[in-house]
């Protein structure tokens, strides 16, 4: 199916998103990230299975989308991002990650894993998304566009093409990984 086909099919949308999410849950689930002890063992910098297994997707999905980008499949839209936003979300996030000991997408994989804690997790996930929904007219008004980022990307940023970016992350993606493996974890 065409890529246009694919953006004006709601139906086909659906069952890929769907089919991803599945995807991407077995994979979380497989990587042993699902795992609470993995997930408190990178809190307590003595596992880092997490960071391998979202530095992999990184360097897969950079490098992907770069691609698919530089071939002319798809069309990369931006939000402007700002310091306010990052740091509310980072609050937000790094509170919640850290009372539950699951991100949303290793607390969703665990529910699939049977996991009742992640469950009871998700329930607040969710509690505290609607709460931030009704919260959000105030917070764009107030915090969110605060420091508004000079530029929306980092090529753009740094002045630099694209494809330089990709590599000098990817290099250096690659040297934590060894470093990793060097130490042993």
């Amino acid at each position: 199916m065409a890529f246009e086909t694919l953006r004006s099919n709601k139906k086909a949308q659906i069952v890929l998103g769907l089919g991803s999410g599945i995807v991407f849950g077995f994979l979380l689930q497989k990587g042993g990230v699902t795992d609470y002890g993995v997930i408190i063992g990178q809190l307590l910098l003595t596992d880092f299975t997490v960071v391998k297994i979202m530095l992999s997707a990184v360097l897969v999905g950079m490098i992907g989308v770069y691609a698919m980008k530089a071939a002319g499949m798809v069309r990369l839209h931006y939000r402007v991002g700002s310091v306010g936003a990052t740091v509310l979300g980072g609050l937000i996030f790094g509170a919640g990650f850290g009372i539950l000991g699951y991100c949303p997408g290793t607390a969703a994989g665990a529910v699939g894993s049977g996991a009742v804690d992640a469950l009871i997790g998700m329930i607040g996930i969710a509690i505290g998304a609607g709460i931030f929904a009704r919260l959000y007219p105030r917070l764009d008004r107030t915090i969110l566009n605060r420091g508004t980022f000079p530029a929306e990307t980092i090529p753009e940023l740094l002045g630099i093409r694209p494809g330089f970016v990709v590599a000098i992350v990817s290099v250096l993606i690659i040297g934590i990984f060894y470093l990793l493996d060097l130490i042993g974890m």
